[in-house]
């Protein structure tokens, strides 16, 4: 009895350890769902929301586990110096940098997918501005703690302070709630709703498991094992909560669709794949290789598939291919019916983030005025959002890639192509009446993807 008194108010029971190893192995699930997609499918970098979202909830998640330990006598940590302070991580790693931060980003995420989705348009507010609004009242009761010492040698507060500190975690569950609420009637493509009533349900859960461990803790500190079971309950409720509350589908809705959890046999490597766009992504060998003209206009040429990859890769080779993948994303973004307004804004907002916002990861060299048009635009859905844009890459492609094309290893090999293609249709005996029928498929062939493109630089290029 004396040793189990001793380890409920110093730390180091047996079952602390338990709490404490499950804690580290959902952090280190956690960022296998976030760090290895990225590492193993080679996605760039994105810049804004869509990178700095899940860093921020990966962040708060090790901060809010990393402060119950230290906070609540899981380890045998003599509180003399200032980095032990309770109120560092009972309040404010626990709080503003902890529940409060995760909390906040799904909050404006479900404000940025409203914007996006119900108003068609891009969010008024930043995600830099917007997140720390969302934080100021963590932050501000967080000082307000700080300055009334309201913590005692424990790390606990007073009974008295249980309903307002309940009142503030539950106040930003409702707010979720009623921005989950104004977009429950879109339909999203990629889990982005089922993630955020997922994060309702558990954060709501472990609201009411910690509002009951605090009360026993308070009631009756006394009993040695109701004060190790209730931190262990504590830390193992947290560490469920910061996996189940973790998604990429709001920001990054592409490499969710490819992370590691899904074990689904297909991979979309491009948007117009995961949105079902006919002909997009993968091109297969028996896809016809006709001849091209170079006489042609390049708009014209553009339009045949295989002429289109063949152009993209030689323009990866000379380190300006975003113009032409640009150029290819936008036409896929055209074959989506006008009726279909959902896929519409996915495509449309893939390529923004892509392409168009300044520090893209392929920003293409529009005007400033174009940028502006579509970064303000009322209607994500506009058929035409991009035209002006498409006009001006088309004019620098002229001039900086369409003539070097034609004396580059990437046209010998194309007419190669469509000689064999030619040859192989007579051997067949395939005319024009015949029944060949060209096939696609999403598991073979080469990969519409501007990271697939071999990256060496052949002649023709300077």
């Amino acid at each position: 009895m004396a040793s189990t008194n001793s380890c409920a108010v110093q730390g180091g029971c047996p079952t602390d350890y338990v709490a404490i190893a499950i804690a580290i192995l959902s952090i280190m699930l956690l960022l296998s769902r976030s760090v290895f997609p990225c590492l193993i499918h080679k996605v760039p970098r994105t810049n804004g929301s869509g990178f700095w979202f899940p860093v921020f909830q990966v962040f708060g998640s090790f901060n809010l586990l990393l402060s119950l330990v230290l906070s609540i006598n899981f380890l045998k940590l003599e509180k003399k110096h200032w980095w032990t302070s309770c109120y560092i991580w009972a309040v404010w790693f626990e709080g503003p940098l902890g529940f409060g931060l995760l909390l906040s980003c799904r909050i404006a995420q479900a404000f940025q997918l409203y914007f996006i989705f119900v108003k068609r348009r891009l969010p008024p507010i930043r995600s830099y501005v917007f997140l720390p609004l969302a934080l100021s009242p963590w932050i501000a009761g967080a000082a307000f703690i700080h300055a009334k010492k309201a913590m005692n040698h424990r790390c606990h507060m007073g009974t008295r302070w249980i309903v307002p500190v309940t009142c503030l975690h539950t106040l930003y569950v409702v707010a979720l709630v009623g921005c989950t609420r104004s977009i429950r009637h879109i339909e999203f493509k990629f889990d982005e709703l089922k993630d955020l009533w997922q994060g309702i349900l558990v954060s709501s859960s472990s609201i009411g498991v910690w509002v009951v461990a605090y009360i026993l803790n308070e009631v009756h500190d006394d009993v040695a094992w109701l004060q190790v079971l209730s931190r262990f309950l504590l830390l193992v409720t947290a560490s469920v909560l910061v996996l189940a509350f973790f998604s990429m589908s709001s920001s990054q809705p592409l490499l969710a669709q490819i992370s590691l959890r899904r074990r689904e046999p297909s991979e979309f490597r491009s948007m117009g794949q995961a949105l079902g766009i006919p002909d997009s992504g993968l091109l297969f060998q028996r896809d016809p290789a006709p001849g091209v003209d170079p006489s042609d206009p390049l708009d014209k040429l553009l339009l045949n598939r295989r002429f289109r990859q063949s152009f993209m890769a030689f323009a990866d080779s000379c380190l300006a291919g975003e113009s032409v993948h640009f150029y290819n994303e936008v036409y896929e973004l055209g074959k989506i019916p006008t009726d279909d307004p959902v896929r519409s804004i996915y495509m449309a907002r893939h390529i923004i983030e892509k392409y168009v916002v300044a520090g893209a990861p392929m920003e293409v060299n529009i005007s400033y005025r174009t940028r502006q048009d579509i970064l303000t635009t009322t209607n994500l859905a506009d058929p035409d959002l991009f035209s002006a844009a498409l006009n001006e890459v088309m004019q620098l492609m002229k001039t900086n890639l369409a003539k070097d094309y034609w004396s580059s290893m990437y046209y010998l090999k194309l007419k190669e192509e469509a000689s064999a293609w030619s040859s192989r249709i007579e051997v067949e005996g395939i005319g024009v009446g015949g029944n060949f029928s060209p096939r696609l498929s999403s598991v073979h062939g080469a990969v519409d993807d501007p990271f697939h493109h071999d990256q060496y630089v052949k002649p023709g290029c300077l």
